[in-house]
């Protein structure tokens, strides 16, 4: 696990070049504190660039950027390839050369023996740069659901690429703020891919590779994923068999690790779940990270000790308080890539699990969307039946309703974005246009001015997974997740999106897979009551703070004489009367205080 950057450019120098990749590397050394490394092809005008948390082959053997044995190609990687040991297997028969065990070397080799073709076999989380020489050729690669994150700026006949958006920063290059980063951050409560807040500066769609040719300085952008879905499975039996294997399997090959390896305990099904599969799986004392709170509503210690007493592990359980938020707040506005409203919890846990000596840990992001965790799924059906409502009686509702049901304006706009907006968004669109005194037209042109890929349309549990899985994880859990634990050079995995247990769970029908009654039964039931009854059968909490309280005595973001306008100062007020969700009074904190 580590952090990637590199430039290909005939523009400037080739010092420059290699000045600007050193920079955007010191950057990132946060998420690569164990090794650095520099690779340049004066010929290709090209530089790459490593900083390396050493996971998988702890020696120099795994140093980076790294070539193949004959320099046929080179790599920059950020990631784990779990099945690497199989694909290995299958090389060496086919004649490959190996010089290090690492899962790096794999992915070069099964390049050069199958081409791009070898990408859609990876069962792992990454993304990296591949350059083969021979062909003048530069790869940009990121896994299928996005885990791994990577960020390219392709203009002006010039490639720029980099881990986190903060390398681009600091490159030293000419690379400007995108002015409407604000509405989609009050909109949604995160930047929504493929944006950042930088112009020409986008997220590499999951699933996708970019081919760079260095003759022609041009590029194509290519899927090498095919879901290939088929919802054949009707029979609950079987598909409580399916889903036992299959996630028994991924967790199996998920804790491979040359370093120390653990687990996030939160105390909710997903979680524990995780953390009894690991404990039968793992050779030495399982460790669990968990998190603990004064303020008992939010609490879960009973369900953390449920789990923790049935295993043969070591918890690390850790209280945090409002005065851990005050004196932490700094370094967490600090480490934050780009502006959100979620990650607080992840950076708390990831400094925790840092200091307890771990490099990797197992995350159950995933479950809830794959299941039909969420409230969502039961509420989506209602936006159905407003979608019949004529479109001046959407609109009127965003100024006369009260403020929790003022996003249902945005139902008016005939956008798959405005459905999901109206689920789960931040600000309404009048709201928007109120804090940042721009137009309802500018917004709707920023918010949605781009097509989408196809989305579901039945208004029922596989369209709400659609806008769980590819807005709120992807731009949101996934992001906040990756970003805060890299920040402490901590690897966090995440079994339930496995490729192989991805498409083994899409292929069950939806009638089976999704409850309404029970979230998650299909997941409870396929492991025959492994998980106690006390954990799965009570209301669900999620991996949550008491930050409404916490934030209203931060005097930063609490006090109203911090925020210019009218709007901005109404907002603070309403939220110190617990009116409106803290989440409203950080995203503007951060719009408000952005520098």
């Amino acid at each position: 696990m580590c952090r990637i950057a590199g430039i290909v450019s005939k523009k400037i120098s080739q010092n420059e070049i290699r000045n600007s990749v050193k920079l955007m590397c010191h950057a990132l050394q946060h998420g690569g504190p164990d090794d650095e490394g520099i690779f340049e092809d004066k010929k290709a005008c090209l530089v790459f660039g490593h900083r390396r948390l050493s996971i998988i082959d702890l020696s120099s053997n795994g140093h980076q950027p790294m070539a193949d044995v004959g320099q046929n190609a080179w790599i920059t990687f950020n990631g784990e390839i779990y099945n690497y040991p199989e694909l290995k297997q299958e090389l060496l028969r086919s004649g490959a050369q190996f010089k290090s065990g690492t899962d790096t070397e794999v992915i070069l080799q099964a390049y050069l023996n199958w081409g791009t073709t070898a990408f859609a076999r990876f069962r792992g989380m990454f993304a990296f740069a591949l350059y083969d020489v021979g062909k003048a050729l530069t790869y940009l690669v990121r896994d299928t659901t996005g885990i791994k994150p990577l960020y390219y700026s392709a203009v002006n006949n010039e490639l720029c690429f980099a881990s986190e958006v903060r390398a681009f920063k600091q490159s030293g290059l000419n690379i400007e703020k995108d002015p409407d980063w604000p509405v989609r951050l009050l909109a949604f409560g995160h930047i929504p891919e493929p944006y950042t807040t930088l112009k020409n500066v986008f997220s590499l769609p999951k699933g996708h590779f970019l081919c760079w040719d260095h003759r022609s300085a041009g590029y194509t952008l290519s899927k090498y994923h095919i879901d290939g879905l088929q919802n054949v499975i009707t029979d609950k039996n079987e598909a409580h068999r399916i889903i036992y294997n299959a996630l028994s399997l991924c967790v199996h090959r998920q804790l491979i690790a040359d370093a120390r390896i653990g687990v996030f305990l939160s105390g909710g099904i997903d979680s524990s779940l995780l953390t009894m599969l690991a404990n039968r799986q793992k050779k030495e004392q399982l460790k669990t990270i968990s998190i603990f709170f004064d303020e008992k509503s939010y609490d879960e210690r009973s369900y953390q000790n449920i789990i923790n007493n049935k295993i043969n592990g070591q918890n690390f359980s850790h209280l945090v308080k409002q005065s851990d938020f005050e004196a932490f707040f700094s370094q967490i506005m600090g480490a934050m890539d780009m502006p959100t409203t979620d990650g607080i919890n992840s950076w708390f846990i990831s400094k925790y699990a840092h200091d307890d000596g771990l490099k990797a840990v197992l995350s159950g992001v995933g479950a809830d969307e794959l299941f039909g965790g969420y409230p969502s799924f039961n509420r989506i059906k209602y936006l159905g039946y407003l979608r019949k409502l004529p479109s001046w009686m959407l609109k009127l509702s965003g100024h006369f309703l009260p403020d929790h049901y003022k996003k249902l304006a945005f139902l008016a706009v005939n956008h798959p974005v405005a459905d999901y907006l109206a689920l789960r968004g931040l600000f309404s669109l009048a709201d928007v246009s109120a804090l940042l005194d721009t137009s309802i037209d500018h917004i709707n042109d920023v918010l949605f001015g781009t097509a989408l890929s196809p989305a579901p349309h039945g208004y029922n549990n596989e369209h709400a997974e659609w806008f769980e899985t590819h807005f709120y994880m992807q731009n949101q859990l996934l992001r906040d997740t990756d970003i805060m634990s890299m920040n402490h050079g901590l690897e966090v995995r995440v079994p339930f999106l496995d490729e192989d247990f991805n498409r083994a769970a899409r292929n069950i029908a939806p009638a089976i897979r999704f409850n309404k009654r029970q979230p998650k039964k299909l997941l409870i039931e396929s492991f025959n009551n492994f998980i106690p009854p006390e954990v799965w059968n009570r209301p669900k909490m999620g991996f949550t703070f008491p930050l409404q309280k916490w934030m209203k005595g931060h005097q930063l973001i609490s006090d109203t004489d911090n925020y210019k306008g009218k709007a901005a100062q109404n907002v603070i007020k309403q939220f110190k009367n617990d009116s409106i969700h803290w989440s409203k009074a950080f995203a503007l904190y951060q719009v408000q205080n952005d520098g």
